[in-house]
């Protein structure tokens, strides 16, 4: 049996909210519902969550500044729902450090796989250091110097980065990369790891290049 956690559901519309739920609470869960960005702020000063399930589209405050204002002092995983598809919304929501996207209409089950998914993957990485010219990767911190200065990352980011940076050399396909890092695959999204390796590079400032795409394949850190 999968472990239980404590969800906060966030969505202005009342049947999304409840269809959640019952599907979580199927799973064993326990689930906390708002209708409003500022009630959502406002519980998680209050309370702990594991997962927070965050729409976009919402009064007050929409979903991209409420979870800004989750991240000044929680690092809580965040699963963002959205009625769009867009490529600027998932960038984003990943640059302020969201775990997952789904687009509406979307399949209760498979949210409840994404939420597995990504509290399995929230799990501490292993404490080593990797030390590359100009990069050293903190996998126990969980930090990211360049040139000697912290560079700021989503988890997300970061975990795509230290697995590719473990695999010096090796060349990674797309599959195996959504899964080894995704924890998931059959309802991986390719665009997701594009969007990632298009913030990890911007990140890695003027070792971008470090990250090779292999045409046809996936990609190779190359260090």
């Amino acid at each position: 049996m999968s472990e239980s956690y404590h969800l906060l559901v966030v969505d202005d519309e009342p049947g999304i909210r409840e269809i959640i739920r019952k599907y979580a609470e199927f799973e064993g869960h326990r689930v906390t519902e708002c209708g409003d960005g500022m009630e959502a702020v406002d519980l998680c000063r209050r309370e702990t969550f594991d997962l927070i399930v965050l729409d976009i589209m919402m009064p007050e405050l929409d979903g991209f500044a409420v979870c800004k204002e989750i991240r000044k002092t929680r690092q809580t995983p965040v699963i963002m729902l959205s009625a769009r598809g867009e490529e600027y919304d998932k960038i984003h929501g990943f640059e302020l450090g969201i775990d997952d996207y789904v687009v509406k209409p979307f399949s209760p089950r498979e949210l409840m796989m994404r939420v597995q998914a990504v509290m399995n993957r929230s799990r501490p990485a292993p404490s080593d250091t990797l030390s590359f010219p100009g990069l050293l990767v903190d996998a126990g911190a969980r930090l990211l110097y360049v040139d000697g200065r912290q560079v700021d990352m989503s988890p997300k980011e970061f975990d795509l980065l230290h697995y590719m940076a473990r695999n010096n050399g090796r060349a990674l396909t797309r599959e195996k990369l959504i899964h080894d890092v995704w924890g998931y695959d059959f309802f991986g999204d390719d665009r997701t790891l594009d969007t990632h390796v298009k913030l990890l590079r911007r990140s890695l400032g003027p070792y971008s290049g470090y990250i090779v795409t292999l045409r046809g394949v996936g990609y190779r850190f190359a260090a």
